[in-house]
């Protein structure tokens, strides 16, 4: 645009010259001689305007010229309080987020994923993941992620929240399996060690009993007496023994929450268990895995979205769209971490903004300005070109009517 505009000066130019050759030929060619001479003024004067906001016309130091660099810091600080009143105010933003719905777009996407011609991004993205994956350190970043796991681990105490949700688990008959699986499993330890128990019996029984075989008969017994009562736990749920381990739980469910020597207990397995090597071994193991996983995931994105898990995104995406109330509960959630975010982070993104463009050099600022707006202000001349040409000849039709 920047040829365009001077060759339409420089063509005016050529077309002045040839009229005041050959105005004396014909009277008509007074008025293309004085649109051409005006044409020249205008796209001047339009250039010198144009040129004089980003430079020194032809490098004069013209005073009210080089306007953007002189004032570099002026118009960084203008960009930054324009960024902060029109877009970085927590009102401001709390009303655009008003409009705007996270959930229903993330439902449209999840349930129907290939009609939103995402493919591309998707696959795009997967390859980055597994280029990132790739290019960590594997042994470092799997130390890092079980440091960060285990400090969070070591900072958190276990104890209440193991006893509010047995507490809650008790409440809604949850632990009844439980104890319906501990009561089938003490009937299979006591049938896989039938001999051990009698040689326990023969062996605490006296000689007398043991010269008689009566110490077989007592472990008979005994047997059946235990297998019995598992029986009987099992058939019946308001058996004394299921009760009293009912009672059991209860109180270990309160002492987990208010007694603080079993909060303490519960503190220091908590921090064995976390020292012991072979938990860090297993969370090696598990790490491999879950890093084999990610990076299976992220080659092909396009199966698993087709897999079980892609299903269950499908679901989420239609239960989203749905769900007026759960997509009114994650919007409400996205506008509040929005808000909060330009709360919080605002004057730093804005004072960011100030500080990258005032570190600018001058012909940096002026470039990225010129290549945005240049082609608007080579019209400018363009336009200034045309116009002084009208001008002049309606000035000129004015002198030859007078």
């Amino acid at each position: 645009m920047r040829l365009v505009a001077t060759g339409l000066l420089v063509a005016m130019a050529a077309v002045y010259i040839a009229a005041r050759h050959f105005q004396p030929v014909h009277p008509g060619i007074g008025f293309v001689r004085a649109f051409a001479e005006a044409a020249m003024v205008g796209g001047l004067a339009d250039w010198f305007a144009v040129t004089a906001l980003f430079r020194h016309p032809l490098g004069l130091p013209i005073p009210h010229t080089a306007i953007v660099p002189r004032n570099k810091d002026r118009i960084a600080g203008a960009l930054a309080n324009f960024l902060r009143d029109n877009f970085l105010t927590p009102r401001v933003v709390a009303r655009r987020m008003q409009r705007f719905d996270l959930a229903g777009a993330a439902g449209r996407w999840l349930a129907n994923p290939s009609a939103s011609g995402e493919g591309k991004l998707r696959r795009g993205a997967g390859r980055l993941a597994a280029d990132v994956l790739e290019s960590l350190d594997q042994e470092r970043l799997g130390g890092m992620v079980r440091s960060t796991l285990s400090a969070r681990l070591r900072a958190l105490d276990i104890a209440p929240l193991l006893g509010q949700g047995l507490a809650a688990a008790i409440a809604e008959n949850r632990h009844i399996p439980l104890l319906d699986g501990i009561v089938r499993w003490a009937g299979r330890v006591v049938e896989a060690n039938e001999p051990i128990i009698r040689d326990m019996v023969s062996a605490r029984a006296g000689s007398v009993l043991r010269w008689t075989g009566l110490d077989a008969t007592l472990a008979t017994a005994v047997l059946d007496g235990l297998t019995k009562m598992v029986g009987e736990m099992a058939d019946n749920p308001d058996h004394p023994l299921r009760e009293k381990a009912e009672e059991g739980l209860a109180k270990l469910a309160d002492d987990l929450q208010n007694d603080p020597a079993m909060r303490e207990r519960v503190a220091a397995f908590k921090a064995e268990l976390l020292d012991n090597p072979a938990l860090g071994d297993w969370w090696q193991g598990v790490w491999e895995q879950l890093r084999a996983a990610m990076l299976k995931a992220a080659r092909d994105p396009d199966a698993v979205i087709a897999g079980r898990f892609g299903e269950a995104l499908r679901q989420l995406g239609t239960t989203l769209q749905q769900d007026a109330a759960l997509a009114a509960t994650i919007n409400r959630f996205a506008r509040r971490a929005a808000v909060g975010t330009a709360a919080d982070y605002g004057d730093s993104i804005v004072r960011l903004v100030s500080d990258t463009v005032r570190g600018w050099d001058a012909r940096t600022l002026t470039g990225r300005l010129e290549n945005a707006v240049g082609r608007d202000l080579q019209y400018i001349r363009i336009n200034g070109t045309v116009v002084g040409g009208l001008v002049g000849v309606a000035i000129h039709a004015v002198d030859v009517a007078l």
